[in-house]
């Protein structure tokens, strides 16, 4: 079975779909199984999308005019082929820079297979340029990484729990998203407040007293 699936965006100027019910009706997908989503590639909730990847069988064949219609970017294009193609679920692109992409066919599934080394690809550039940015920032003497960050209502459950006997340590760092190091200095083993969590706490009291 064949089943269509149409985006329009207000970002690239296509109002309407016409252009891509006419070319997915012509190529012979029935009108009942025709998805469409009115939302920009970049958003993520596209109900329409999802319900049409849900509806689809092993066997199936999903139609789109342009890759651009489908997938937010090279990534999550990928991400969504190979779904379909462990689900035994093609793909045929009918316009566009995609039009050679049928993975029902040979020639199809090299192209997908050259799309999927370029996301690898991708992916590899962007973790290689992290690595060294964060090497230079170590460099410089910044610390690189998003920062472990106690509040006050942390503070306040972690002093419970470290002074109950039993409590694993690891555990109750993870529930609280924080580091070893930030919890201790903060609270002592025994649940006592150290000095950067008496600092918390006077801050936190200073702002309610405002």
């Amino acid at each position: 079975m064949l089943v269509g699936y149409m985006r329009v965006s207000k970002a690239d100027g296509s109002q309407t779909t016409n252009l891509q019910r006419d070319a997915l009706l012509a190529e012979g997908v029935d009108p009942e199984a025709l998805y469409e989503d009115r939302a920009s590639g970049k958003k993520e909730d596209r109900p329409e999308l999802a319900a049409c990847v849900k509806s689809l069988r092993h066997g199936d064949t999903l139609v789109v005019w342009k890759l651009d219609r489908l997938g937010r970017d090279l990534r999550h294009l990928v991400n969504i082929v190979h779904d379909l193609t462990q689900r035994g679920i093609g793909l045929k692109v009918l316009t566009g820079q995609g039009a050679a992409l049928d993975t029902t066919t040979a020639s199809g599934k090299l192209v997908f297979g050259i799309f999927a080394a370029l996301a690898e690809f991708e992916r590899e550039l962007i973790s290689e340029r992290t690595i060294a940015g964060l090497a230079a920032a170590r460099a410089r003497g910044r610390k690189g990484g998003r920062p472990y960050k106690m509040t006050p209502a942390k503070l306040r459950l972690a002093m419970a729990s470290m002074g109950k006997p039993g409590t694993n340590v690891g555990d109750l760092c993870k529930e609280l998203g924080i580091t070893r190091q930030t919890l201790y200095r903060h609270v002592s083993p025994t649940g006592e407040l150290r000095e950067d969590g008496r600092k918390l706490l006077a801050k936190d009291r200073s702002k309610v007293a405002r």
